[in-house]
């Protein structure tokens, strides 16, 4: 057998080691429980000390009663049978003595009541460091703990007793104290504030505690045994011995799993693709999984071996309260979990009806846009165009009314770092978006201004061209030269804006231009001219029709002003370009010559 287990140990050898590293791990959060137990105890040191204090005074005047009353029965003893008025008047005493002990033991057992909810009261332990039961009263000079402290030696001492009878521990009754004995050894003496503490009198809690302490004692000796002790080292071993080979298998296991997934390449592994974009190719697929198929190796046999922990440690009496303290790391988080969100649940139903009440009205809300959109309806001195902004901004405020009324209802809402997080947000919120939030509300501005809509040919400042985009923080612009110009929403609203589309569909957008002619050209030939070259260019109306004015007789020419009617703004340079073509086109064949204006300066006496 020992060399199977020598075996196994130099082949497992690493997993023996991660074992042993738990172990003292565990071992740690051991003594950081006692550590929390330790200042538990200090905590109930000083409410029972205050305590304590209280009951000094109830106690001495109780031990004076106690010694008049024992007087008072050797004078009613010592009285001959003849003095009637002597004898009621000492047993009228004594029913005094009697009534005022009945309530100091009513106030005893008032100020104990009251101590009950938050005092948790001194261990004593058993053999195996199970709890037997609780002390919370000072007897004499030793304070509650020291009492635990030493009962609990005392009772381990009684397990070092070969041949111990049960017969041998008994209860013997003192004039303050009933007392557990065993042969000459005092194991502990209960009071009657022990019994006030359980609610029954100190000998019945005597009788109580005496076999409470048989019991355990007798349960040690036998868990002790010989014969119990190698059994259980057996049971200790082969249990070592499966967590050795359940974690032999888990690894072999793994590696399978390991070599099916390489195996797998190009096949079933060809990597992961969304759309034309590569997210993984085959090795770096592989890479992962491999990498989570070690994770989850490592996981299997940790949990393995802390699920086998418990079982090895609940083999042996001494080692058992480990076994419920691991299993209580993994089953004390899973109950508060539960705990807290059975506690939630109203809460959690409350935001899911709110939130169920507030997306049938954001339905309704929508409703009603795509109705005014659409053109169903009609309100007036509200535009259709209006109706996809208004519901954004109606949107926005739902939304944001929903999450404060929901706000209360979320776990942890009205804690301090909860609070301090959303303040903290907010800030970077007010100060870090405050340009953009005034191009958010310029383009508000500008949506119900109706200066422009996606497609009119616009110019806005300097700049002009064709509306591609318009969102809350920027208007985008495509040149005639196909420039895409970014405008903050903020420097249109600063800007003068030209809009050539507005009304171009209904009454026709006019367009200009202008040519310098000789006085020696009949004006009217002109006017022919320039209306048949504007009759001749496409996308230019007929009706209305065109016409020309004279702008200026200036010294050497007259400038005419052809006008023209066009619905097409956004093909303004097309139709400039021929009409321009059509001009000289008109002008050649009726020959008339197009005079280029320039300066004139007048000759001096010279000649010259």
């Amino acid at each position: 057998m020992s060399r199977v287990i020598s075996s196994i140990y130099n082949r497992y050898r690493f997993n023996l080691i991660s074992l042993c590293l738990l172990l003292f791990f565990s071992g740690n959060l051991f003594s950081q429980e006692d550590s929390l137990d330790v200042k538990k105890d200090s905590i109930t040191i000083a409410l029972l000390e205050n305590y304590n204090l209280r009951l000094q005074e109830i106690e001495k005047q109780r031990i004076q009663d106690s010694l008049k009353k024992e007087e008072l029965y050797r004078e009613i003893e010592a009285l001959k049978t003849t003095d009637n008025l002597k004898k009621e008047e000492l047993q009228s005493q004594l029913l005094a003595i009697s009534e005022v002990e009945n309530q100091r033991r009513q106030a005893k057992k008032a100020q104990i009541d009251s101590l009950k909810k938050t005092t948790p009261g001194f261990p004593v332990r058993g053999f195996f460091g199970d709890t037997l039961f609780h002390l919370y009263s000072k007897l004499g000079a030793f304070s509650p703990k020291e009492r635990a402290d030493g009962i609990s030696d005392r009772i381990e001492r009684l397990g070092d007793i070969s041949r111990f009878s049960l017969d041998t521990l008994k209860v013997v009754s003192t004039v303050n104290s009933e007392d557990i004995v065993y042969g000459e050894m005092i194991i502990m003496s209960v009071t009657e504030i022990d019994g006030l503490w359980e609610e029954t009198t100190a000998e019945d809690l005597a009788n109580r505690y005496r076999d409470i302490i048989a019991s355990e004692v007798a349960s040690y000796n036998e868990e002790t045994g010989f014969l119990n002790i190698a059994l259980k080292n057996g049971l200790a071993i082969l249990i070592l011995a499966l967590i050795v080979y359940l974690i032999k298998y888990i690894s072999k296991f793994f590696r399978w799993t390991a070599f099916k997934i390489i195996s797998q390449k190009g096949d079933k592994i060809k990597g992961v693709t969304i759309k034309n974009y590569t997210l993984f190719d085959a090795n770096r697929q592989i890479k992962v999984l491999l990498f989570t198929n070690n994770v989850l190796k490592w996981f299997t046999i940790l949990l393995s071996v802390y699920i086998a922990l418990p079982i090895l440690f609940g083999i042996f009496p001494w080692t058992e309260h480990f076994a419920s303290i691991l299993i209580g790391y993994i089953t004390t988080p899973l109950k508060r979990i539960l705990l807290s969100f059975w506690n939630y649940l109203p809460n959690l139903i409350t935001i899911v009806v709110i939130i169920i009440v507030f997306r049938y009205v954001l339905r309704g809300v929508r409703y009603l846009k795509d109705e005014i959109a659409d053109g169903n309806l009609v309100i007036n001195g509200f535009y259709q165009d209006w109706a996809a902004p208004t519901y954004q901004i109606v949107r926005v405020l739902l939304v944001a009314f929903m999450l404060v009324v929901i706000w209360p209802y979320l776990p942890g809402s009205d804690s301090p770092i909860f609070k301090g997080v959303s303040v903290f947000l907010g800030f970077l919120f007010t100060f870090g978006s405050a340009g953009s939030l005034s191009n958010v509300i310029a383009g508000l501005v500008l949506t119900y201004m109706r200066l422009f809509t996606i497609g009119d040919n616009v110019k806005i400042g300097e700049i002009s061209g064709d509306v591609i985009e318009k969102s809350l923080l920027v208007t985008r612009i495509r040149t005639s030269q196909n420039e895409i110009i970014s405008i903050p929403n903020s420097t249109v609203m600063n800007s003068h804006t030209v809009n050539y589309s507005i009304d171009a569909p209904a009454n026709g957008l006019i367009i200009h231009t202008t040519v310098a002619i000789n006085y020696n050209i009949p004006w009217n030939t002109v006017h022919d001219a320039l209306i048949e070259a504007a009759k001749r260019t496409d996308l230019i109306l007929k009706q209305p029709a065109p016409y020309v004015l004279q702008t200026s007789l200036k010294e050497f020419y007259v400038t005419y002003q052809l006008n023209a009617y066009i619905k097409e703004a956004n093909k303004q340079g097309l139709i400039y370009s021929n009409l321009h073509e059509n001009i000289q086109d008109v002008f050649k064949e009726r020959n008339i010559e197009i005079k280029i204006p320039y300066y004139h300066i007048p000759k001096d006496d010279s000649g010259k």
